[in-house]
């Protein structure tokens, strides 16, 4: 990490620009797409670095292993900020990767527009590939104004217009081209030029003046272009930014980022028909007592709401927290409040809530891994803040003196379990450290700590993450290592009987006396427990009987022996009908501990029955993949409750209910992601125990 000292204020690349003139730009697409280079492109194309180095992640382009380098960067959330036209565009690099939805989710929350870097090998037979698709739909669920270019055109096979019809095939009929190939440059289907009109640029021009023309706020532009009106290229520009910022219209730009070819025609779309940060909505704000406020907008002089969209900690300069500024100006040397009220699925003792005051000391512009001093950020911008101790990804920053709390995106469910264990004593503390600003800066990420099974289980959203993740455990001085994920069971009696506790001793002074005589029988699935008192005539004294319970759940809690391992016992009734006590010798404890006797008795006298967890699992998929899926769910012991149309309205997509058991789910995601080629999500949830 590098940090640069002198500060720049208003009208440098740094803070204080005007939202009209800032547009932040979410770059999105599969590994390989060529983003990360494309960025590099445009960079060294503004004059912001020279062409033969990046910053991205503080690396370059000479590192002495360029594959680790590209691993680290398509993993990772990083943002570089360029000017065109004097406006200020901050593109904002997300992963390519399914697994890392967190980031890709957060890239999106901090920006107002996504670009979507394609392949012009795209077009061949394989067409778009199903994770493109799906990073698409992640872009549309959140209705994120988009545009596609088409990158690597130098490749062999490269094919862009082919790259065109397929994406034009894969996400829907709002997608037009805005240029052309000709020669080696691009022709402008709006502007007509330059040059001469390469084969098939009549027909690409209509469809995309009509494509324009169709979400133009002047309904008669339609009718005038019917009827042969020529329609001016101002205006079609103008509607060109309104079409895109609806998200319904999607232009195309071939881009060939080692020649330099469309950078300036990407550029210019950017600045011309991308929104600015006040034409985005804003998220939902309110007081953090979840007190309700007035909607905000894009004013610098506004209340200050900030949102942490990336957490990261380096060697030197300690936690930086990248800041996406929604309304009012964070300046240096001022106090802030921290809020995070996490949402599930993330919640947990290790994911809690927190509020809490900090000194803001310095800001920075982000260029990678590259820090920029400034003084000031104001609504719209994009700054990165250093040694926030309390501040984590999703955390609010406003106003010390009038705390707000801004509504969280939705956070992907983590369905993918690795047990994590220290790998000597002398390890633990380095392995919670660890674990505990892992979690601080990864949205996918949950940590649950099992009191069942005493494992430390870190919940993923993948493969690729799980390596990521105990990758960083390692890098941070962690040596951990990994173990099979237990998944807890439950037991109940297999019959009913009438057993007796039995707690009688004597020392010398006083001794401890208790007997109870309870009936014990097992209930329907999901009863709980049950506790009944018969006792007639005072056997057992009034005061002694809630002691009884009391036993009975302690030792329900701490579970019956089954196969070696002890288990909680569920879904058990019980009955106390008699009993004896000394009135002296009797006590609340001995009580309690004669209760707990009668359970362990009556297990030995009835037998007991191990029931497993079982999940109820929601699989939406292709229904191309619907016969391998049940039988797979199947194979699994699965129950197939039923099979809906996807509530998202996806045509050819489906959704499949089913009760599976959890133990059957631990590689679910892995191996779901395989068979249907990355196409498939679910959720699942707890369902109830079952007899194995």
């Amino acid at each position: 990490m590098t940090v640069r000292s002198d500060r720049r204020t208003a009208g440098g690349t740094g803070t204080g620009t005007d939202p009209a003139r800032i547009r932040n730009v979410a770059l999105v697409g599969p590994s390989g797409s060529g983003k990360t280079t494309l960025v590099e492109a445009l960079l060294a194309h503004t004059g912001v670095i020279p062409r033969q180095g990046s910053v991205l992640d503080g690396t370059t382009v000479c590192d002495h292993d360029p594959a680790a380098v590209r691993q680290h960067r398509s993993v990772t959330l990083s943002v570089a900020p360029l000017r065109h036209s004097d406006t200020k565009i901050n593109l904002i690099d997300t992963p390519g990767y399914g697994d890392f939805v967190g980031e890709l989710r957060a890239g999106l929350r901090a920006a107002d527009a996504a670009l979507f870097v394609v392949p012009a090998t795209a077009g061949d037979e394989s067409g778009i590939d199903p994770a493109t698709i799906a990073l698409w739909d992640e872009c549309a669920a959140v209705g994120m104004p988009r545009a596609v270019v088409v990158a690597r055109c130098d490749q062999a096979r490269a094919d862009v217009e082919a790259t065109q019809l397929a994406c034009r095939d894969a996400f829907g009929s709002g997608v037009a081209a805005l240029y052309l190939p000709a020669g080696d440059g691009l022709y402008g289907l709006l502007s007509q030029g330059p040059g001469v009109p390469p084969p098939g640029a009549d027909d690409a021009r209509a469809a995309l003046l009509e494509g324009i023309i169709e979400q133009s706020e002047d309904e008669s532009l339609m009718e005038r272009y019917l009827e042969g009106e020529e329609i001016a290229v101002e205006t079609l520009i103008d509607d060109l930014e309104t079409a895109v910022a609806r998200g319904a219209f999607h232009p195309v730009v071939p881009v060939c980022a080692a020649s330099g070819t469309g950078l300036d025609a990407l550029l210019e779309l950017l600045v011309g028909g991308f929104p600015s940060p006040l034409e985005h909505p804003l998220p939902f704000v309110s007081g953090i007592d979840g007190s309700d406020h007035e909607q905000l907008g894009a004013d610098p002089e506004g209340p200050l709401a900030a949102e942490v969209v990336r957490t990261s900690a380096d060697a030197y300069v300690g936690r930086v927290s990248l800041v996406r500024v929604f309304s009012g100006t964070l300046r240096a040397d001022t106090s802030i409040h921290v809020s995070g009220h996490v949402p599930a699925p993330r919640s947990s003792p290790e994911n809690a809530g927190h509020d809490t005051d900090e000194r803001l000391a310095h800001l920075y512009v982000p260029l990678g891994a590259t820090l920029q001093e400034v003084d000031e950020c104001g609504a719209g911008d994009i700054c990165a803040l250093t040694k926030l101790s309390g501040a984590e990804t999703g955390d609010t920053v406003s106003d010390a003196a009038h705390p707000l709390l801004l509504r969280a995106w939705d956070l992907p469910e983590p369905l993918l379990p690795i047990a994590v264990v220290a790998h000597d004593r002398s390890d633990e503390d380095t392995l919670a450290r660890s674990l505990a600003k892992l979690v601080a800066a990864d949205p996918g990420l949950c940590l649950e700590r099992s009191a069942e099974t005493h494992q430390t289980v870190l919940w993923t959203t993948g493969e690729a993450h799980a390596d990521v993740v105990l990758s960083r455990l390692r890098d941070a001085g962690a040596n951990v290592d990994t173990e099979e994920v237990r998944v807890p069971m439950r037991v109940t009696l297999d019959h009913g009987a009438k057993v007796t506790g039995r707690h009688v001793k004597q020392s010398g002074g006083h001794g401890q006396f208790a007997v109870c005589h309870v009936e014990f029988e097992p209930l329907p699935p999901g009863s709980g427990f049950e506790f009944r008192s018969a006792v007639v005539g005072g056997s057992v004294p009034t005061q002694y009987v809630p002691s009884v319970e009391k036993g009975i759940r302690a030792q329900l809690e701490r579970g019956l022996p089954v196969e070696g391992e002890s288990h909680p016992v569920v879904d058990v009734r019980a009955t106390l009908v008699d009993g004896k006590a000394h009135s002296v010798d009797s006590s609340d404890a001995a009580f309690q501990t004669a209760g707990a006797l009668a359970l362990r008795q009556a297990a030995e006298e009835c037998g007991v029955r191990l029931l497993e967890q079982v999940d109820e699992v929601g699989v939406s998929i292709l229904d191309d993949h619907l016969g391998t899926v049940l039988g797979d769910l199947s194979a699994r012991r699965g129950r197939v409750l039923g099979t809906d149309p996807d509530p998202s309205g996806r045509a050819g997509r489906s959704v499949v209910r089913a009760e599976v058991p959890a133990a059957e789910l631990l590689r679910y995601a892995i191996e779901l992601r395989a068979m249907t080629a990355g196409t498939a999500t679910f959720t699942r949830a707890f369902a109830r125990y079952a007899e194995r």
